[in-house]
């Protein structure tokens, strides 16, 4: 039954990224980032202000908790904050407050223009329930049961395992495989029994580090070598692809 989804033999759960995978919410997150970045970086740098690009989102900041995307950037231009408050305002110089002044204008995006879920990857993790392969959620985000109950998709997930989950559980992000792994581990699977869905580089590391059964990259942007050379097992442009959505 599984070979009909495009997956191995053997494959008992899918294990879904929610940005960039299931809604079309990944642009909205790079803008939420490039606006907050190049606000940071302008008023500290003046005249030698350098702005935050594609290439660092992807690099830096894609896929990874959003304290810790707030650190990889910023320490790849050298620059250190105090880690501040989980509760600081958004106009503090700190890492939490980079952070929150992010999500704020991610909601005001979201609150604006709305949600769009990918209508392939809905079709496909239907046919991946009627299959009778268990499900799960895993995102970085915060705002992922709100993400989800906008488009009416609570429904397609057994287990979500994302960013509220993961820091009452003290996991770390990715690139780590724990948020993965414990999603594979509340639905009672064994890891290599387990596929992936991801559209982001460090996803793609979880991926690889958890000793996943099948690791399926979604290319929305163009970086199929890097999907690839990160650890993709396969990669495609919309999971439509792999059947099963007919």
């Amino acid at each position: 039954m599984t070979t009909q989804l495009g997956l191995p033999e053997g494959i008992q759960a899918c294990l879904f990224d929610l940005d960039g995978v299931v809604t079309r919410t990944a642009v909205v997150h790079a803008a939420a980032w490039k606006a907050t970045f190049d606000a940071f970086l302008r008023e500290r740098d003046g005249a030698d202000f350098r702005p935050f690009s594609d290439s660092d989102y992807d690099q830096f900041v894609d896929g990874r908790p959003r304290a810790d995307g707030v650190r990889s950037f910023l320490a790849s231009r050298g620059i250190e904050l105090p880690e501040g408050a989980p509760d600081d305002p958004p106009d503090t110089r700190s890492v939490n407050g980079v952070g929150n002044r992010k999500n704020e204008l991610l909601l005001e995006k979201i609150r604006t223009d709305g949600v769009e879920p990918y209508e392939g990857t809905l079709r496909y993790i239907d046919a991946v329930r009627a299959a009778g392969l268990a499900t799960a959620i895993v995102s970085s985000s915060a705002n992922t049961r709100d993400v989800l109950h906008s488009i009416a998709a609570e429904r397609l997930f057994d287990v979500r395992i994302d960013g509220v989950v993961a820091r009452e559980r003290n996991l770390p992000g990715k690139p780590h495989a724990d948020t993965f792994l414990a999603a594979a581990r509340d639905l009672g699977v064994e890891p290599s029994r387990a596929a992936v869905f991801e559209d982001a580089l460090a996803g793609m590391d979880a991926g690889r580090s958890g000793h996943f059964g099948f690791v399926v990259g979604v290319d929305r942007v163009g970086q199929t070598d890097a999907l690839y050379a990160h650890g993709a097992d396969l990669v495609v442009k919309d999971l439509a692809e792999l059947g099963g959505s007919a």
